[in-house]
């Protein structure tokens, strides 16, 4: 990024927000801003040159210019402190600040306010307070003012609790089940990125159709958009970087660059109620390459955000006894385990699914994070006809058999809502550059498998 000719800086990962201090460097007038976008993939980059969406081009998140006092708030933390639910704790940097300035925290319809003062530019506070939790079926948000001498800055913040409990995720200390789907960043009716508000509405209105109480993002941050919309619809929310495939998990580069994009999509979203499960990886082969990278970026999670879960999808399962077995290396650092498997698709046929057996080396809640298969909206067909509307839905009925019977099975995020662009898929007259996993077509038309889902997640 380029003003008045003069580099500011420059930000990897397209993902996730980033700025630019430009106090110092503008005229009295007539400047100009060159942005530079590049979305060329590299081998050592995250993701890698291998993936399977569309490499969308462009600035496809919003830019602004933000004008603020010398000294200003520039971040802050308000969430429920670990392991309670009438602890409220967190903290607020301000820069510029001085050292014994007053803070304030206030949370109105709570009645609660907490005044500290600012040391080394931050402050941290404690409350005590007994606020309604945050569920799909109640999303509350309150209003939280912070206000410094120099101004005020307001969100709408929920509070909650997650954690697990042996094979079960509690959600403010009860289990729950994730009724879930996955979503890619795909505009409906439309072919491109997701760059409204609106278009975030769409899709995620599908989801709660669908009757899901949680949305897994993939394969990358969506934008903050998304997880604030998802949050005031009670969706909870998985959000994942782009460790996808096989990233180069021997370079410490590569590690550096996803360990930016952990901390930026955390920063982001720390303040997101919705917000459950932070993933740092999707179908990565086992080795002792990746298995230090991956437990490096899971103990990252929890230095930067140690109250929500780390998760993984791994599609690495055995065959042991009879049943596949989870045994990957991974699912010792991670709190959830997330299993990717395609059967009816990609091996077997519809009906070999329903009677597969599960079993885990870990006493962990696994989701099935992505299951299904591909159909062509609109094309018909016998049962065994591939493509066909039909098959579609009998490999979701065959796999729903099989997931009723894993007893450790905490939550489900098929693949996927909505088809989407991907330069690897190049049947004629079926795909044409599109995944056809969606349980709706790019132009908002529900398939059969909808239907089959959602009769599964309303019972």
């Amino acid at each position: 990024m380029y003003l008045n000719g003069e580099l500011l800086g420059s930000h990897v990962g397209g993902y996730t927000p980033f700025h630019f201090e430009v106090s110092d460097k503008l005229r009295e007038k007539d400047n100009f801003v060159v942005v530079k976008v590049d979305n060329k993939r590299k081998r050592e980059a995250i993701p890698t040159i291998n993936t399977d969406w569309w490499n969308y081009g462009g600035i496809t998140r919003s830019v602004h210019l933000i004008k603020t006092p010398k000294s200003h708030i520039y971040d802050y933390s308000v969430q429920l402190a670990k392991g309670s639910s009438n602890t409220i704790e967190g903290w607020v940097a301000v820069r510029n600040g001085a050292d014994g300035e007053n803070v304030s925290i206030q949370i109105p319809s709570l009645g609660k306010e907490a005044n500290v003062k600012l040391k080394d530019g931050q402050a941290a506070f404690s409350l005590e307070a007994n606020p309604e939790l945050w569920t799909p079926s109640n999303p509350k948000l309150y209003e939280v003012n912070i206000c410094t001498s120099a101004g005020q800055l307001t969100d709408q913040i929920g509070f909650r609790t997650i954690e697990t409990q042996g094979t079960k995720i509690l959600l403010n200390g009860e289990a729950v089940f994730l009724k879930g789907i996955s979503i890619h960043e795909e505009a409906p009716f439309k072919t491109g990125r997701v760059t409204s508000v609106e278009e975030c509405r769409i899709l995620l209105k599908w989801a709660k159709e669908l009757g899901c109480n949680f949305v897994r993002l993939a394969h990358y941050p969506h934008s903050e958009v998304m997880v604030k919309e998802a949050e005031k619809m009670g969706l909870l929310v998985w959000s994942e970087i782009p460790v996808y495939w096989t990233v180069l998990f021997d370079n410490p580069a590569t590690y550096a660059n996803a360990q930016n994009q952990l901390d930026d999509m955390i920063s982001r979203d720390k303040n997101r109620a919705a917000v459950i499960l932070w993933s740092v990886a999707n179908e990565t082969p086992e080795s002792e390459a990746r298995n230090e990278f991956l437990k490096n970026l899971a103990a990252r999670v929890k230095v930067q955000d140690n109250t929500r879960l780390v998760t993984a999808a791994l599609d690495t399962e055995s065959e042991k006894d009879d049943m596949k077995y989870i045994g990957d290396g991974l699912g010792q650092y991670i709190d959830v385990i997330g299993i990717n498997f395609y059967c009816g698709w990609y091996s077997g046929k519809p009906e070999s699914c329903a009677g597969i057996k599960w079993g885990s080396h870990y006493n962990k809640p696994m989701i099935m994070s992505e299951m299904g298969g591909g159909a062509l909206q609109g094309l018909h067909g016998e049962v065994t006809e591939r493509w066909t509307e039909e098959y579609q839905a009998e490999v979701y009925k065959n796999n729903i058999k099989m997931m009723r019977n894993i007893d450790f099975l905490a939550g489900a995020s098929p693949w996927i809502l909505m088809d989407f662009r991907s330069h690897r898929r190049h049947l004629r007259r079926i795909q044409n550059d599109f995944n056809r996993k969606g349980l709706i077509s790019e132009q908002g038309i529900f398939k059969k498998a909808f239907y089959i889902l959602q009769g599964y997640y309303n019972e």
